[in-house]
This record gives C-alpha cells, structure tokens and sequence, in this order.
C-alpha cells in the first residue's frame, strides 16, 4: 500500500496549541469549502482541481508523451523558453528526479537530451552562453512557454533562439524542431505557431502560470528528460483524493494550511521553506512563486524564503538561531535513503572524524536535521515537517498538489484571491515607459518626475 505525505506540527507548541486549533476548524473548513465548491475569488482559474485525473484519461497526454520520446530520442538539446510558472514546475521536478550533475554527464548516460532553460532573465550573458550551445550540438528543440506571447523575458529571448535556429537548419526545418506551449485560440505565440506552423500544446484558460506544472507546461519537458509524466500524475490524483477528507487531521493540505495561518496569527510572517537534500533547490524556487505570487496582496500574506541545509546553516543558520523572531520553518523530510554512500576510514584521524566512519552519510544528514530542528525550536523559531516517504516521481507528484491546494485555502483564510497577480504588471509598466515603447509618452513623462523626486533620483536617472 503507498504511503502519504504527512504534516508533523508538533514542534509549533507552544507557539499555536489545541484550544487554538480547534477554535480555527471551522473556519479552515468553510476555506476548503469554498475552494471545492468554486464560490470564491479567482474560481475563474480553479483548472488544476481535476488535472491529475482528467490528464491520465486524456488523448493530450498521449500526444505529449509522443512529442516527448522524440525530443528525447532525437534531440541532443532542448532548451525551454518561459518565466515563472511557466519554468519553475519543470525545473523542480526535473532537478529533483534526475542526476545531479545531468547536463554534465555523457549522452550514454542521461536518460534524455541536455535540458537548458531561457527566457526566465533579461540577461545577455546567460542567452550568450545558450546561444552558443547550439553550435555545439547537432539536433536542437526548443519549447517556448507563454500564454500571450507578449511576455517579455521570453518573448525577447524567443526572438533570437528562432533566428538562431533558422540560421542553423533553414526555416522549414527549424519550424519542425520548435513546439509552442500556449493559448488555445488567441495570443501573440499563438498567430505566429498559426503562422509558421509550429507544433502546439495548449495551456488551459482555467490555470494560471504557477498552478500549471501538470499541464503541458511541465509535462512536455519532464516527459523528454525521461520521466514517467503518469507516475507523477498518479501521485497527483492520490493527494486530490486525500485532499477532499473533511477530517483536517488526515488532509494534509488542510493541516498545512492551518497551522501557517495560526503561527502568522501568533506574530510569525515570514515562513522558511528548509531542505537537506540539493535535489530540492528548485522544488523550494517553484514554492516560493506559488505561495509568494497567490498571498502576497493587500497588505497581506506570508513572506516566502527558503534555504539549503546543511549548506545554508553556514551562512543564514546564525540568522534564523538568533535573529529577529518572525520567522517559522517548513523543513521537507525525505523518509527514505537516498543514497547509501558511507565516511571512509582515516586511521590518522587528523580531523577528528574518525567516530563517523562507516557511518552513511544519509543518516549523518538525518542527525544534522534533527538537531537543528531542536535548536532552532530551542531559540524560539516554531517548526513543521513535513514526511515525503520516499524522492521519487509519485510522492513529487503528491507533494506538488498538495501545496497547491494548501494554498488555496490558506489564501481564503487570508481574504486574498489566492489565484491572480495585480502586482505583477507594475514593474512591467515602468520599463516600457523607460525603453520608450511607443505610446507609452505620458507615462515616460510621469515617470521621469516621479523618479526626480525620490532620493536618489539622480543616480537612478
């Protein structure tokens, strides 16, 4: 029988406690409610409810399976154009569930083509250095991911990788080794993929950027590093399933969303997500959008930030052991080894570690965690831990829907609509009236004087 993720709050005592809690119940009930029901904000892009079952069931998945065992049979290197959303999910999940060093490792020996992301910057180093990949490869796909096309990080950088493809095999031959993820019907990406004849996969009208990593967003990538998109699904649908029991003790959705919202009641803003394993990295990069994008609003929200330990107890450790105390931490547990490397034996003994030897570095890792959670709780910073039973491509998919209800109903336990970004497009605004785009000219202006006025107006200017 499979096991489920599990939420372990009992290091949040005494900062929350049961009378706390069960006074919380029903109004963490009526949030589940409305998620489920559709009848709050943003029931617009509720989309990824039903995603893991009506993907396994459907003929899309199939066609992205087919797409994705030819870019990984044919392709030497794939190079995935999108921003947020539209990056973040496939990043973590391949980063998770592949090698560590995976580009790096002979094409023998990856179970895919090299994989390079794009389009998630404005820098011309980075593009440099993908461009200049091309030239070193024989057979190149690229996927570009927007749902306008008018995006510009990756509208701009789309730009040049279609010039440079073109330059290398012809524009008919490039147009066959270029898949658009985008709108159905309308949108800048989607005339050209009209235009130009490119392969397409849709992004659905009803789910926004960071809640589409199981749609073809994510999928198609995953799906070419060799990864079975099913597996993941199947992990998916499971934690949809739990993630309806009214019982909050066994929805670890719920839970989760309970007691982040009790401990931001308690004076704790600012939440950690904390892993030991660097597979996890760009797991905790996608989690940070998720929650930081869908709470972040009027004036509310728990600010997201994440560390990698033990690396990071070098660095921020000193920080969350004595610093300020708003913060609270969410440490990801894997359960099961990873790896059964040992310490080797040094008779020597010059460094004093000769008491490890033999001992795995899985289980020196595991004592690091639980001592630093026993220190951190110790200097007053509450703790959840949350129980991934085994890194594998079920138990991410689980974890995945899981944070993404999670946050929808702590959003409505907020009064935020967890599920659109306003504040997004105001940076947006100020760039295109200071790269003059046209009809932009009394903004450029209003802008100009608002910049004058500030302290450090003229060095900005």
């Amino acid at each position: 029988m499979d096991k489920k993720i599990s939420i372990d709050y009992s290091y949040t005592y005494p900062y929350i406690d049961d009378s706390k809690i069960e006074n919380y119940m029903d109004e963490v009930k009526k949030a589940m409610n409305t998620l489920w029901k559709g009848t709050g904000s943003g029931a617009d892009f509720l989309g990824w409810r039903e995603l893991p079952n009506e993907r396994l069931q459907s003929q899309e998945l199939s066609k992205i399976i087919e797409v994705g065992n030819e870019i990984n049979e044919k392709a030497d290197l794939l190079i995935c154009v999108g921003i947020g959303g539209s990056y973040l999910g496939a990043k973590a999940v391949l980063e998770a569930l592949s090698h560590p060093f995976y580009n790096y490792l002979s094409k023998n020996d990856r179970k895919g083509p090299k994989i390079l992301f794009a389009g998630q910057n404005i820098s011309g180093s980075w593009l440099s250095a993908v461009l200049d990949e091309i030239d070193k490869v024989d057979s190149v796909y690229v996927n570009v991911i927007s749902k306008s096309g008018t995006t510009t990080e990756p509208g701009i950088a789309f730009r040049s990788l279609k010039s440079k493809l073109e330059k290398k095999y012809g524009k008919i031959e490039a147009a066959k080794k270029i898949i658009t993820t985008t709108d159905a019907k309308k949108g800048a990406l989607r005339t050209l993929a009209n235009n130009e004849g490119y392969r397409t996969f849709i992004i659905p009208d009803d789910v926004g950027g960071r809640f589409s990593v199981l749609t073809p967003v994510g999928l198609l990538p995953i799906v070419s590093a060799g990864i079975e998109a099913s597996k993941l699904l199947k992990g998916a649908l499971e934690a949809s399933i739990y993630g309806k029991e009214e019982d909050i003790s066994k929805n670890p959705a719920a839970t989760y969303a309970m007691i982040r919202n009790l401990l931001l009641k308690a004076g704790y803003h600012t939440e950690i997500l904390v892993n030991y394993e660097p597979a996890l990295h760009y797991f905790s990069e996608w989690w940070k959008q998720l929650y930081g994008e869908s709470e972040g609003k009027n004036g509310k929200g728990i600010f997201t930030a994440s560390v990698d330990f033990t690396t990071d107890l070098h660095s921020m450790g000193q920080w969350i052991q004595d610093g300020q105390r708003f913060i609270f931490e969410t440490t990801l547990n894997v359960v099961a080894p990873i790896s059964d490397l040992k310490v080797a034996s040094d008779k020597e003994d010059l460094d004093g570690m000769e008491f490890l030897a033999g001992k795995t570095y899985e289980d020196i890792n595991k004592k690091a965690m639980q001592g630093t959670l026993v220190a951190h709780y110790e200097g007053k910073v509450p703790n959840m831990i949350i129980n991934i039973p085994e890194l594998n491509s079920y138990y991410l998919g689980q974890l995945i829907y899981m944070f993404e209800q999670a946050c929808g109903i702590s959003g409505y336990l907020l009064g935020v609509n967890p599920f659109d970004q306003p504040g997004v497009e105001a940076y947006k605004k100020n760039m295109f009236a200071l790269l003059n785009k046209p009809g932009s000219e009394d903004a450029k202006k209003l802008l100009d004087e608002k910049m004058a006025s500030m302290p450090s107006g003229k060095i900005t200017k």
